[in-house]
Formats: structure tokens, sequence, C-alpha cells
């Protein structure tokens, strides 16, 4: 049993991949593993919010994570802002995720906050008013 932010029991935890720990150095030093994971709890979350881009898109989620375009400082510590526009279906994702540090617990993974696609003005005023940490060659 893993625990969420609220502190509830979340049983189904689902891997998602690996990250390459050296890139998302830019966000903390401290990372303790490459696995990615999402709970049940945040699939919810994004189908509340995001309406479809689950269903639709979370099948780029790997690639986002394993490629992404930028990352960007994020509004809490040990996060990363994640942009990716996918050139298959011309589509640009933004996806969240909070890294794993020494000071979460033992069981805890890195693990996806949110995801959702965006539009390109949006994508593009991420990229104006955020501070970019990592941009992909």
């Amino acid at each position: 049993m893993k625990s969420d932010i609220e502190g509830t029991a979340v049983s189904d935890v689902y891997k998602i991949g690996n990250i390459d720990i050296e890139k998302y150095k830019c966000v903390t030093n401290d990372i303790l593993t490459s696995e990615v994971v999402i709970t049940e709890s945040q699939i919810l979350h994004i189908r509340e919010r995001h309406p479809n881009d689950y269903e639709r898109y979370f099948k780029y989620a790997e690639e986002i994570l394993k490629h992404p375009d930028y990352i960007l400082e994020a509004n809490k510590p040990n996060t990363a802002f994640l942009l990716k526009h996918i050139l298959d279906n011309d589509k640009r994702y933004q996806l969240i995720l909070r890294l794993k540090t020494s000071n979460d617990p033992e069981n805890y993974k890195n693990s996806v906050i949110t995801f959702l696609k965006v539009e390109e003005k949006r994508y593009n005023r991420y990229l104006r008013t955020k501070k970019i940490l990592y941009k992909s060659e």
C-alpha cells in the first residue's frame, strides 16, 4: 500500500517507465529512482480535469518522460514541468512529474501528478513565462 498526498491508502499503482536521472538533475540532484508510476487517484484526477486526454493521449506519456522537449521550473519543489510536441499527431502535451528524493517515504517512486494536451498558444506562453531548466537538442 502506498499513500497519496492526502494520506489515504492507494492500492493501484501503475508503472509507466523510467527516466534518465541525469536529464532530470536540472530539477534536483537528489533523485533516488528512475522508475515512474501513476496512481489510480491521479488517473481519476486527469479524467475529471482534462476529459478524454488520458484515454486519447496517455500512450505518449513514456515518450514524454524519456524525451521531453523542455523541463521547466514547477511551482513545487522536486517537481518537473515537462512539455513535449509530438510530431505524429501535431499535438502538444504538459506532464507534471514529482521526483522521489531522500526526504520521501521509502516506498515512493517518481510519480505523474497530471497530464494534459495543451494548445500551441499556451505551450508557447509557458516557454515565455517559466524558467527553462532543460531543452532537448
